[in-house]
């Protein structure tokens, strides 16, 4: 065997003590319990991949309770009223977002913006709204493409996450997180840090004022929203559900939508639409039979 080299054996007897070196015991009954947990709660289905990922975020959580089981932490959640619940959601959902992500349903946005000029009050929604920068790109958007923006339009930015709503609702974030943003709109929409906030740029309160973060779980049996959408971005929450909660989250959302209405999901998703109700209109877009180009 060359220098540097090693056996599989040998790789194998070094790996192998990495995986007994968790610092808390996490069985497979302990993730199976989780998984059916985090399903009826949020819909929310795990893949037995994601078992190291489980471990990892949830430890943070024993270590901040002072537990040493995973087993009596999972019974706090025995209650549905339990107070972890929202830590443990938190916990175990994926905030992976960007300004202007999926630039072309931005674009078909403006369009639909300048046809609805003069038609009334607009309503947008964005249904897994995470830390806030695909609301803020509405905003944009809004701003970029008409009048008096905030009396126009009215934007709705919900997650399951309090902690991700928290951030968004503060608007602030890592300067190079609009580094790929046209230089004029960084001017007009952000703000820079100075001093210790150095780094850090925040959203201008004329754009923070047009949007409302609030929590909703998109598994609930009922929405509280009174008024139906024009627009709809539910974009990269669809790939954590399975098909038939997919195609059940698409039925009950049909119901918030005007006839006109747009509906953008995630360039990586392809739930059952029902060509009933929705027609396509490109990439991931669709628009609610029954109503004009205006809603």
């Amino acid at each position: 065997m060359r220098a540097g080299m090693m056996s599989v054996k040998t790789a194998e007897k070094a790996v192998a003590p990495l995986l007994d070196e968790r610092e808390f015991t996490f069985t497979e009954p302990d993730f199976q319990r989780v998984c059916a947990l985090i399903y009826t709660r949020a819909g929310i289905s795990l893949s037995a991949s994601k078992q190291d990922l489980v471990y990892g975020r949830l430890a943070r959580r024993l270590r901040a309770l002072g537990m040493r089981s995973f087993t009596h932490y999972l019974d706090q959640l025995d209650e549905p009223q339990a107070p972890e619940w929202e830590h443990f959601t938190n916990a175990l959902t994926t905030n992976l977002t960007a300004f202007f992500r999926e630039k072309h349903h931005f674009e078909m946005l403006a369009e639909h913006l300048r046809q609805h000029a003069g038609h009334g009050p607009l309503r947008v929604w964005s249904a897994a709204a995470s830390t806030g920068e695909e609301a803020y790109s509405i905003a944009i958007t809004v701003a970029q493409n008409l009048h008096r923006a905030s009396d126009e339009v009215k934007i709705l930015a919900t997650d399951i996450d309090t902690s991700v709503l928290d951030k968004g609702r503060a608007g602030i974030y890592p300067a190079e997180r609009i580094d790929s943003l046209p230089a004029e709109l960084c001017a007009r929409y952000f703000q820079r840090g100075q001093g210790a906030h150095a780094g850090q740029v925040r959203v201008v309160e004329r754009l923070r004022s047009m949007i409302a973060f609030k929590r909703l779980n998109l598994l609930a049996e009922s929405w509280p929203m009174r008024h139906k959408f024009d627009v709809v971005f539910l974009r990269n929450v669809l790939i954590y559900f399975d098909k038939p909660t997919q195609a059940a989250l698409i039925e009950h959302l049909s119901r918030y939508i005007k006839p006109g209405g747009l509906l953008f999901i995630g360039h990586s998703e392809s739930p059952h639409v029902d060509r009933r109700v929705f027609e396509s209109i490109g990439r991931t877009a669709y628009r609610v039979l029954g109503g004009s180009r205006h809603g």
